[in-house]
């Protein structure tokens, strides 16, 4: 039989108390309390959260994953203004949008939200921009163009949007600045684009996927301020999917490859790698915006528990990968 020294060319140390730096596959016997030991890598991974009060896709989301927010939306044939928030396990009734909209974009925090753009009642682009204070939703600066299917990133008084379709263009590169009160014209995306993941903050943002004139797209590009520069591919062509994080840290998941996919990627800041996937296929979801490494996925169209209109209440919280020290047994 093969000795563990064989392998890894040295012996099981017995030692009175866990080494404080461990390196990964590092074993050892804690002699204090009797227990072999190691160091090792644990894989990222979804799992199941609280349930959306109401089912709908085309939402948008911010926030962490113990403090998420959801807003806007498409019930079918119903547009939503409805406000939800997590707490880590279940969502509350918040306060309404003032302007119902689905495919709009958003950012921020529970307390500290953004939602501009989307699509209103009677097929009117919106250019109308909203604060939420953690209670009740108040009128921002309008966008310069009223879009819908874009994307964004950033806080409340430093946002950015990009790409969506306007009324002229159809589909625009265009990306605007927020500082609270305004938004400003800034450098334009790397191509026309619409259902883009966005995330990030203004002056260190990411967009991701989307669609462009010759389908799903598999563009990433990175934001300082004043310009994208187009990076490193995504793994695959992604549209609808919903992106978090930050431009060194984030997570891309759900969309439509085709068909309705419940597959993640993540961004280390120069390459993609595939992740843990969903346990619902969904596009157009939700989700919170702030963290690559604890995220929250929720709500959009298709998957298991949907609604005869094709939505979902499904919530499931993402936790990346991590070194932890284990109790190595034999079973």
């Amino acid at each position: 039989m093969t000795t563990f020294k064989e392998i890894r060319g040295t012996a099981i140390q017995s030692v009175s108390s866990d080494p404080t730096n461990p390196e990964v596959g590092q074993i050892w016997y804690n002699n204090t309390i009797g227990v072999l030991k190691g160091y090792q890598l644990v894989a990222d991974a979804w799992a199941a959260g609280g349930n959306l009060a109401t089912a709908r896709r085309a939402l948008w989301g911010a926030g962490t994953q113990t403090a998420g927010l959801a807003f806007g939306g498409y019930i079918g044939p119903t547009i939503s203004a409805a406000t939800e928030e997590y707490g880590g396990s279940t969502w509350t009734s918040g306060g309404n949008l003032s302007t119902s909209r689905y495919h709009l974009a958003g950012t921020g925090t529970q307390t500290a939200g953004l939602a501009f753009g989307g699509m209103g009642s009677g097929g009117i682009k919106q250019s109308s921009t909203e604060e939420y204070d953690g209670t009740s939703w108040a009128g921002g600066g309008s966008l310069g163009t009223a879009s819908y299917v874009l994307s964004g990133g950033g806080v409340q008084t430093a946002a950015f949007e990009f790409g969506g379709s306007t009324p002229v263009p159809a589909v625009t590169n265009a990306t605007e600045e927020y500082d609270g009160s305004a938004w400003t014209a800034g450098g334009n995306y790397p191509s026309v684009i619409t259902g883009a993941g966005g995330c990030g903050i203004l002056t260190a943002g990411l967009g991701c996927g989307g669609y462009d004139p010759g389908g799903a797209s598999d563009i990433t590009a990175e934001y300082n301020g004043t310009a994208w520069t187009a990076v490193s591919d995504t793994l695959y062509a992604v549209n609808g999917g919903f992106a978090t994080g930050t431009q060194t840290e984030a997570i891309l998941s759900g969309g439509s490859p085709p068909p309705v996919s419940a597959l993640s990627q993540t961004y280390n800041g120069t390459s993609w790698t595939a992740s843990a996937n969903l346990a619902v296929a969904r596009y157009t979801p939700g989700g919170s915006s702030l963290s690559g490494t604890a995220a929250l996925s929720f709500g959009g169209g298709g998957g298991a528990g949907q609604t005869p209109e094709g939505n979902n209440t499904a919530t499931e919280e993402f936790t990346g990968a991590f070194l932890s020290t284990k109790k190595i047994t034999t079973s």
